[in-house]
């Protein structure tokens, strides 16, 4: 804790937990076109694979075998987008082919480009190179395969403390099939049993139960990593009453992320008071990292980077107006206004 403030909101992800996907799913097994559905809604995918062997859970396939459940969701994923582009380029057959509609000539061509990597070179979307008018076409359709993944490795509890795991050996497998169908793909091996249990403890009591047993949480790993693969950052303003971590897009200027809080902030934009959790954490205080000369102030097209504490300048007129719509008038109670780690109170015709 390094500031002392009435309440905390953490950086989070909203995460769908979707039952697991069996050979034929694209066919209609299992959930069949509603599961492989569930996955439309999502931007991103934590493929979560088994690594632990237990008599009471027992495997579609009859075995614990990650490599081949790999094998499975690749192709199911791929051969689902076949089905789709087919559909789709069916119709756009009729209008740019037999009807000579030259305004779609283009996401024909660049679609008929997508059914040549999923089907002729039997890759996932995101692995070919496109250019940004055909991003576009793929972003408009939403294709599975064109989906980030993050490879998780789901082992018992035991073993994912003592580190020890006859599993080990096909990690390196599962790290070869990654290392070949998914490059520079991130892996992460976890304990999705000791996960739980840790939710359920307090904070003393997980952080003694961590230490006594040498071991940590996945949680703050795979938070991060999801974040990356969602091409996301955060960061933070600090005032009295609430630390708060916002989340961008990266590559997101400093108006822009100001507009994430408030529309208006965007608007009277003036500048941005920057410095870095990491000198904050060091330094200790707000003062101290000033002093140390790595207290920033930055414009309009400075790029807001993941774990900034921003404070923002404002022209007069937007914070007036701020606060003057979030006065009601039947309330006698006092408003805040959160501005950027700078706190404004009002009261009935008065601002305090």
């Amino acid at each position: 804790m390094y500031v002392c403030t009435f309440s905390q909101v953490p950086a989070f992800l909203n995460v769908v937990d979707i039952a697991g996907l069996v050979k034929g799913a694209h066919e209609g097994q299992g959930l069949g076109n509603a599961f492989l559905s569930h996955i439309n809604a999502c931007d991103a995918i934590f493929l979560m694979c088994r690594l632990f062997s237990d008599e009471t859970i027992v495997h579609v396939e009859g075995e614990v075998n990650p490599v081949a459940d790999l094998e499975v969701i690749f192709d199911e994923l791929r051969m689902k987008d076949v089905q789709f582009i087919d559909s789709i380029l069916e119709k756009l057959v009729k209008t740019v082919v037999r009807a000579g509609d030259k305004s779609h000539k283009f996401e024909y061509e660049t679609l008929q480009k997508v059914k040549n990597v999923l089907m002729v070179e039997n890759r996932h979307v995101r692995f070919e190179t496109w250019c940004e008018k055909e991003i576009e076409i793929l972003n408009k359709h939403l294709f599975l395969t064109a989906k980030p993944i993050v490879y998780l490795l789901n082992m018992a509890e035991e073993e994912y403390i003592k580190k020890k795991n006859k599993w080990f050996v096909r990690i390196s497998k599962i790290k070869g099939f990654v290392d070949a169908h998914d490059p520079n793909a991130i892996i992460i091996p976890l304990s999705a049993t000791l996960e739980s249990k840790l939710q359920d403890m307090t904070p003393e009591e997980r952080k003694e139960f961590l230490k006594k047993n040498n071991t940590h949480s996945a949680m703050e790993k795979i938070m991060k990593v999801g974040y990356n693969a969602l091409q996301l950052e955060y960061f933070f303003t600090c005032g009295k009453d609430e630390v708060k971590a916002w989340s961008i897009q990266k590559g997101t200027k400093a108006p822009q992320a100001a507009g994430r809080i408030h529309t208006d902030f965007e608007k009277g934009f003036i500048m941005a008071e920057v410095m870095k959790f990491d000198d904050f954490k060091a330094e200790g205080s707000e003062s101290a990292v000033k002093a140390a000369g790595k207290y920033r102030q930055q414009g309009r097209n400075y790029v807001v980077e993941d774990g900034d504490i921003i404070f923002c300048r404002g022209t007069e007129k937007i914070v007036y107006t701020l606060l003057r719509n979030c006065f009601n008038e039947q309330a006698e109670h006092r408003i805040y206004v959160r501005l950027l780690g700078q706190c404004h109170s009002l009261k009935r015709n008065n601002i305090l």
